[in-house]
């Protein structure tokens, strides 16, 4: 017997395509949701890592700010302690100059030169004498400008011809006028030093080559 089905079976079966296609929306849209969810909230939590780590950072770039402040003013308080010592010890030193100033001077001083004069502001000395020749004018320049290790720059101002009586003997001569600085005890010792070290250097130099 033959059965036939009158039932609109097309429309059952698009109606039931269509909801198949409604239900794979709904789920695909559920699955998506999810997946933005998941994102959003792994994007979240690197982001709530991330701040944290800005904070730390923040915070330790403030300590290390405070601390190269600290280490500015120790290094400038430090510098004035050095400042304030090299004032005293130069001060210490500046009572010896007279002596060291008289002594240099008879060394220095060659045949044939007089000083009738001196005159010291700070660390510059003005002297005044006489002199046999200009030669001998020359030799106590060259003497203060390269043999005396408390005196240096010397600088003649005046040079001029005088005449000089003693014993009723007129003699020709040259009077003249120079400025010359004197070195603190600092800076006549720093130069032996460096010779000292340099001297040895060289030793050992020598003592190491085959």
């Amino acid at each position: 017997m033959i059965r036939i089905n009158l039932l609109p079976h097309r429309e059952a079966k698009r109606k039931q395509k269509q909801a198949a296609f409604v239900a794979m929306l709904v789920l695909g849209g559920l699955l998506g949701a999810a997946i933005v969810l998941m994102v959003g909230g792994w994007n979240a939590s690197r982001i709530a890592i991330q701040e944290e780590r800005n904070a730390v950072l923040s915070t330790e770039n403030a300590e290390l700010d405070k601390k190269i402040k600290d280490i500015a003013t120790l290094k400038e308080e430090i510098n004035a302690l050095k400042s304030r010592q090299q004032a005293v010890e130069d001060l210490q030193g500046d009572r010896n100059q007279p002596v060291y100033l008289f002594d240099e001077l008879v060394r220095q001083t060659p045949e044939g030169v007089y000083l009738k004069g001196f005159e010291q502001d700070g660390q510059r000395v003005v002297l005044n004498g006489y002199a046999q020749s200009q030669e001998r004018v020359a030799e106590l320049l060259r003497n203060l400008s390269g043999n005396s290790p408390w005196l240096e720059r010397p600088d003649l101002t005046e040079v001029k011809a005088a005449t000089l009586t003693q014993n009723k003997v007129v003699r020709k001569a040259v009077e003249f006028t120079l400025a010359v600085a004197i070195k603190r005890a600092r800076e006549s010792e720093e130069p032996e030093d460096g010779k000292a070290k340099t001297a040895a250097g060289s030793a050992k130099a020598e003592g190491s080559t085959p």
